[in-house]
């Protein structure tokens, strides 16, 4: 198979479309790949580290007030469809993917003019601007979040596939990783984070709570993200920090840790939500309310009514609030199973391999 993938901006759009390609070099399906993305997100730092050819646009999003600034968004995604062309002659896939990001709009925009086989895949509850302009003109949009299904008119387009990264990270075993930050492998451990940069509103109430956390009988690993890591520590008086209180900025590899530990609180991304669910972790979500369409309260509320997850409205986050839900949990072995096994039956551990036979037969139905 050759394909061209594209997707950027946030990890978000970015995980799903490696976790792919990886699954297709494991399968020997892949004779070729491009990605394609911009130079100021985060793909091409990610892409090129993993060796695999990398082009970029230069796009930027379109405001969603009226704004002089999108006269020039558009001016450059016309000039970047016309590259996007380039792009596609030159490779000549047999299919092209985007994952989101306003840089897929181009590239799979192009694919269609020029009647190459085109896929979008969404990983949100709520469809990204991006994703719904394509939904027009691609051939299949896979998803991962039912509720996102009434936001396409396009139905026989429709295929759910779940989110790549969760096959990713299924197969991943308890690997005592918790003794890299001194804490005990045996003992209930409570995992805080706020996504790849840390988030602000959870550090100040997790700080606050410190003094209540380091008198419990179970363990807290609290990662702060690299830019809050420092402002963090200047907070914490000595006494606070206990044996069972670990403070980190940042844990490579994250997904790797995930089977070590028996909760989660932090965001509601569709990464970590695939992640979580293919593992079965209970979790208490606190969603971002500063993304688009409040997408990740809509990701955590798909969960919650599942019972497969608790939820916090960052608005509602107070230290007692949060502690008090943390211990419910872990003094409640009863809850933890029940959220733990509702997680796994919305885990799609074959994601990857679901998305792959998308591709295949619609490269099979114009070969």
């Amino acid at each position: 198979m050759k394909i061209i993938v594209s997707g950027g901006g946030t990890g978000g759009h970015i995980y799903p479309a490696l976790a792919l390609i990886k699954r297709l070099q494991q399968r020997q399906l892949l004779d070729k790949v491009l990605y394609v993305g911009t130079k100021s997100g985060l793909e091409e730092q990610i892409i090129t580290k993993e060796n695999i050819d990398f082009q970029a646009l230069k796009l930027q999003g379109f405001k969603r007030r009226l704004s002089w600034d999108n006269i020039q968004t558009l001016n450059l995604f016309l000039s970047s469809i016309k590259k996007s062309k380039q792009i596609v002659r030159e490779f000549q896939p047999d299919v092209v993917l985007g994952t989101g990001g306003y840089v897929s709009s181009s590239v799979v925009f192009a694919a269609h003019l020029l009647g190459v086989p085109t896929v979008i895949h969404e990983q949100n509850s709520v469809a990204g601007l991006t994703n719904k302009f394509l939904g027009h003109f691609v051939d299949k949009i896979a998803y991962a979040f039912d509720d996102v299904t009434d936001q396409f008119n396009e139905k026989n387009k429709l295929v759910f596939t779940g989110n790549p990264r969760a096959q990713e990270v299924a197969g991943l075993k308890d690997n005592q990783r918790l003794t890299e930050f001194d804490l005990q492998v045996k003992v209930p451990t409570v995992m805080i984070f706020g996504g790849s940069r840390g988030a602000a509103p959870i550090n100040r109430v997790v700080v606050q709570a410190l003094p209540h956390l380091s008198q419990k009988d179970y363990q807290v690993l609290f990662v702060t993200g690299k830019v809050h890591y420092e402002q963090v520590l200047a907070q914490i008086k000595p006494h606070q920090l206990a044996a069972n209180l670990k403070i980190v900025p940042y844990i490579d590899d994250m997904p790797a840790i995930l089977p070590d530990v028996s909760l989660v609180v932090g965001r509601s991304g569709a990464t970590s939500i695939a992640e979580l669910t293919a593992l079965g972790v209970p979790c208490i979500f606190i969603p971002s309310p500063y993304v688009t369409h409040d997408h990740q309260t809509k990701n955590a509320q798909a969960l919650v009514k599942k019972q497969a997850a608790l939820m916090i409205a960052e608005k509602q986050l107070t230290s007692d609030k949060l502690v008090k839900m943390i211990d419910e949990v872990l003094s409640n072995h009863a809850l933890q199973q029940q959220l733990a096994q509702n997680a796994r039956k919305l885990g799609v551990v074959d994601a990857s391999d679901r998305l792959i036979t998308v591709l295949e037969d619609l490269i099979s139905t114009v070969s």
